[in-house]
């Protein structure tokens, strides 16, 4: 299942949204190559996070795996700017292309409930919160972790308590039959967080790369924590949409509001 768009109209032009999606975009042209090696396993390398170097449980000259037969040698710094850097790396095409598509749907309600400075401060702690219980899950591992779908995760959280009758289309793969439909964002997003943990479970004890769960659990729990400290109740209140009681469930009212 994938997420086409939502029907959620929006007050504001959400300015931080494109600016985030622009730098990630950005920093895989520039930076990694658009995927090509060896730039792409050097930028993982260099801005990827590492538990273990991070918080040098592992000893300098540590190869870390970036690849299924890729390694660099970890420094002997603990690099605490992978922190923000990661979450500016992406390891495929489907890697960023995935996650900017949700930061898309998902991003410019989000900001609109809190304004541009507020979601840019929030998104970025969402990201910290991510990568905290990446690190807390395995403080040891060699393994950089990169990608904006923690902090994305946390947008994702803060939509399902601020938005949660907000009707979600989505795209669905049965073989070869390809059919749309629409559920509440409270199915769509419960059910993307259910497997997340899911899959968190699953990845204990592994050594091997692969996608970072616990970051998508933890994102997506702080955005749902902190959206209480930064929505503006007036932002909020505008929307016609908002809250688990509503008068009626939104159908096709999702172009922006003048």
């Amino acid at each position: 299942m994938f997420p086409l768009r939502d029907d959620n109209p929006t007050f504001l032009t959400p300015y931080v949204t494109y600016t985030i999606i622009a730098l990630n975009t950005l920093a895989w042209i520039l930076i990694q190559g658009m995927g090509t090696e060896p730039t792409l396993s050097s930028s993982i390398c260099l801005m990827g996070l590492t538990p273990g170097e991070l918080l040098n449980t592992l000893p300098a000259g540590t190869e870390l795996q970036v690849g299924p037969q890729t390694f660099c040698q970890m420094t002997d710094s603990r690099s605490a700017y992978t922190l923000v850097t990661a979450m500016f790396m992406h390891g495929s095409w489907m890697h960023i292309i995935g996650n900017m598509w949700f930061l898309w749907v998902f991003g410019n309600n989000v900001e609109d409930s809190m304004g541009h400075v507020r979601f840019a401060i929030f998104y970025l702690l969402c990201g910290f919160a991510a990568a905290a219980c990446q690190i807390i899950a395995d403080p040891d591992s060699g393994i950089p972790m990169v990608g904006a779908s923690g902090a994305i995760g946390g947008v994702m959280g803060a939509y399902i308590v601020l938005y949660p009758r907000v009707h979600v289309h989505m795209l669905l793969f049965l073989g070869f039959f390809v059919t749309t439909f629409a559920v509440p964002a409270v199915f769509m997003l419960g059910y993307w967080f259910v497997m997340q943990i899911v899959g968190g479970f699953g990845s204990i004890g592994s050594t091997e790369g692969g996608t970072a769960f616990w970051a998508h659990v933890g994102g997506f729990a702080a955005g749902a924590a902190l959206i209480y400290l930064f929505k503006v109740p007036e932002m909020v209140n505008r929307h016609p949409y908002h809250g688990i009681h509503q008068p009626e469930a939104p159908t096709r009212s999702w172009k922006r509001l003048r």
